[in-house]
C-alpha cells in the first residue's frame, strides 16, 4: 500500500514541476522580448533534472524559447533518457 502513496506523491510532484517549467519558459521568453531580468538557464536546466523535462521542452517549442542553445536541445532529451533509464532500473529491481 505505501509503494502506492509513493507513486501518487510522484505524480503530484511531475505535475507540479512540468507545469512550472512550462510557465517559467513562457515566463522567459516574455522577459527576453523586453529585454529586462531573464530567468537564469541552470534554473531551467535544473528544472528538467528535477522531473520538468516534458514541461520544459514544450515551453521551448510552443513559445521557441531557447531552441537554438545546444544545452537546452540536448541537455532536455538527455534528461529524459536519464529519468527513463532510473524508471526501468527501479522497476526491475522490484
Amino acid at each position: 500500500m505505501r509503494e502506492y502513496y509513493l507513486l501518487y506523491a510522484l505524480g503530484i510532484w511531475l505535475v507540479v514541476v512540468n507545469l512550472w517549467a512550462f510557465v517559467l519558459c513562457w515566463w522567459d521568453k516574455r522577459k527576453a522580448k523586453k529585454g529586462e531580468w531573464r530567468v537564469p538557464e541552470k534554473t531551467l536546466m535544473t528544472l528538467a533534472l528535477l522531473g520538468g523535462e516534458f514541461g520544459l521542452w514544450s515551453g521551448m517549442q510552443r513559445f521557441r524559447h531557447k531552441t537554438k542553445h545546444k544545452k537546452f536541445t540536448i541537455g532536455v532529451p538527455a534528461c529524459f533518457v536519464l529519468h527513463l533509464a532510473i524508471a526501468i532500473f527501479v522497476i526491475v529491481k522490484l
